[in-house]
């Protein structure tokens, strides 16, 4: 079974030998360098952001009874 798949996969690859590639808009080191850079800019778009956890103390929040949806995650420690 396995040698037989190993002869079709031999016998297409000796086939498509003669077939002509498929253009390209540039040459690979540009579109790999412009997906790069791409990358890059996206990555310090990201870290611009990373300053928003730090611009002030975390502030406890309040317990407020007359919420229309009130916090009951925290099983009545913020009474």
């Amino acid at each position: 079974m396995l040698s037989q798949q190993i002869a079709t996969f031999v016998a297409a690859a000796g086939a498509s030998a003669n077939e002509e590639l498929a253009p390209l808009i540039a040459p690979p080191f540009v579109i790999g360098g412009s997906m790069f850079a791409v990358l890059v800019v996206l990555l310090l778009i990201t870290l611009s952001y990373s300053n928003l956890g730090r611009r002030h103390e975390a502030v406890e929040e309040h317990s407020d009874p007359h919420r229309q949806h009130p916090n009951k995650h925290d099983h009545g420690q913020g009474h």
